[in-house]
């Protein structure tokens, strides 16, 4: 019964029906058309997958797609991207170039204004006639005892004696390799101490921060001050810890390890000792 169904079905598929196609008025035929169910049937799928062919060139190779939800352009994705890079770095620069300000504005704010020559100084217009130079009987006794004291004093007028460095214990500022070693002639008044960034940088003793921001050829630095005329500078920094005033510890962490300024090329910490004034050996104290 499944087989001369099957044939029964087959056979009505394959059947072919004319297809006449006559005038209105006078029903003359024009032409005809020989279709079976099966032939309608093979022209349906073969027009529908026609038309989802062309529906998908159009969308891969056209801009069509664009505007189909999921779908972006890949060079939109680029612009984009680039164009984040682009912000973040002008954020960047002007974070920067604002912490320069401030520092520049704070330095002009420090400096004393100068009058002009044509301006009368305040001294001019004051009476130093009413003013009487009479010492008082006190203080001649007072300044008599103190140069009687400084007769026989040694270190009267004496300068520092710089081997007091080896006195003091001082603290490594950062444990690494050093790169650059401590030369006057080339002007390169410290040592280079590479190291991995987002180090802790300490300070080597005990002192008042003098300095703390921002120049253009060592990046963020900062500066302490400590007993007997002794300076430590920090340079190249990425952060920095501490603020101008600021009493700071020996070992105490004061800033990470950077590469920040003009005159830098890569992660390290330029590590400069002064005394009096002038600049010394840091491995000379330190053992690093």
């Amino acid at each position: 019964m499944e087989e001369k169904k099957k044939k029964r079905f087959f056979k009505k598929i394959k059947t072919k029906y004319r297809l006449v196609l006559r005038t209105e008025d006078t029903f003359h035929e024009k032409g005809s058309i020989l279709l079976s169910p099966l032939n309608v049937f093979l022209l349906l799928v073969g027009f529908a997958s026609l038309l989802v062919l062309t529906v998908v060139l159009m969308i891969v190779y056209t801009p069509l797609k664009e505007y189909i939800p999921g779908y972006t352009d890949l060079t939109l994705r680029k612009d984009i991207t680039e164009l984040a890079l682009k912000a973040d770095s002008l954020e960047n620069a002007i974070v920067i170039k604002d912490n320069y300000i401030k520092n520049i504005n704070a330095l002009v704010q420090d400096v004393p204004i100068k009058k002009s020559p044509n301006q009368v100084p305040d001294s001019t217009i004051k009476d130093y006639k009413s003013i009487k130079f009479d010492l008082a009987k006190e203080d001649s006794m007072l300044r008599a005892y103190i140069e009687q004291e400084e007769k026989y004093s040694l270190n009267y007028n004496s300068a520092p004696n710089p081997n007091s460095m080896a006195n003091l214990l001082f603290f490594v500022p950062l444990t690494g390799a050093i790169t650059n070693e401590f030369n006057l002639e080339d002007e390169h008044y410290g040592i280079d101490i590479a190291s991995p960034e987002n180090e802790a940088i300490k300070s080597a003793l005990d002192g008042t921060v003098v300095f703390s921001g921002w120049t253009s050829e060592t990046g963020y630095v900062i500066q302490i001050q400590h007993q007997n005329n002794f300076i430590s500078s920090y340079k190249h920094n990425s952060v920095l810890l501490k603020k101008t005033g600021e009493y700071v510890k020996a070992g105490e962490p004061i800033a990470i390890v950077g590469n920040t300024g003009e005159m830098t090329t890569g992660p390290h910490l330029h590590f400069e000792l002064w005394f009096n004034g002038y600049p010394v050996d840091p491995k000379k104290y330190i053992m690093f």
